[in-house]
């Protein structure tokens, strides 16, 4: 999408977005204030930062489950005001069906989107293929490992061709080694869909390992103090010199809620 004068206009833009809760004593408390941001269309964006600093509550309302106080998110230039299918988020509670297949997971949007039943499962199938599962269509979720379960539940987000992928910490309850295995079929099949994704995650060395962009939020209330563009190659080493860097630049700055140069400051 170009804008009128030529340039290319974001897919997402959060523009000034605040969120305020009632307190049981009849006070306010403000969860987000004065969130300013745009994410490019195939754009693959991290948001990291402290438990409570607001990271869900954003992709909610990105989502349309949730409206911000003041303030909004467009997608394609369009306020957005409710649930859409051109916005599909996946969970860490993976949230499937434990009475339906594998398949009958992922097909279940398509289903309800009126696709013949020979059709929905049929890409169903390629999306179980495509994510390795494809020898596990006929088992239900409590036969699968929570690996397992984490790649259906991300096939059924693929199913219905959503603009955007919205990703609450989607590996947060694994293992390591099923985390790391996981973050790199992500990376493949974010590289052959071309996904716009917005992904919360409390692990810095995930955010880095995934990530065009990093963006870190302070709480109290939550905000975006910083960004770190990530001009890494892919697949990336997190040995690396260069990835151990950006790890403690973005450490430093959750640590101080601040800025990257005032953080830098307060860290020497």
């Amino acid at each position: 999408m170009t804008s009128a004068n030529g340039m290319v206009a974001p897919h997402l833009k959060f523009n000034d977005v605040e969120v305020r809760f009632a307190l049981p004593d009849g006070r306010e408390s403000v969860a987000i204030a004065g969130v300013n941001t745009q994410v490019r269309t195939g754009e693959f964006v991290c948001f990291v930062g402290p438990s409570g600093c607001g990271k869900t509550t954003l992709l909610r309302i990105a989502a349309g489950l949730l409206s911000p106080t003041s303030g909004e998110v467009e997608l394609n230039g369009r306020a957005i005001a409710g649930p859409g299918r051109e916005r599909c988020m996946v969970f860490q509670e993976y949230g499937l069906f434990p009475w339906y297949t594998a398949l009958d997971n992922v097909a279940y949007g398509l289903k309800l989107a009126g696709i013949s039943k020979v059709k929905r499962r049929g890409s169903a199938q390629d999306l179980l293929r495509r994510v390795g599962l494809a020898n596990y269509a006929h088992h239900y979720p409590g036969e699968l490992s929570g690996g397992m379960r984490q790649r259906v539940a991300i096939a059924r987000a693929l199913a219905v061709d959503p603009e955007v992928l919205l990703m609450d910490e989607p590996f947060g309850a694994l293992d390591a080694q099923t985390r790391a295995e996981l973050q790199t079929e992500l990376l493949r099949i974010w590289e052959h869909a071309t996904k716009t994704t917005l992904f919360i995650t409390h692990s810095i060395e995930e955010a880095v390992y995934l990530a065009d962009r990093v963006l870190v939020m302070t709480s109290h209330p939550g905000r975006v103090v910083e960004e770190f563009s990530i001009d890494l190659p892919r697949p990336r080493d997190k040995q690396s010199s260069d990835f151990n860097q950006l790890e403690r630049e973005i450490d430093s700055c959750m640590r101080a809620g601040l800025p990257r140069a005032r953080a830098q400051q307060v860290d020497r």
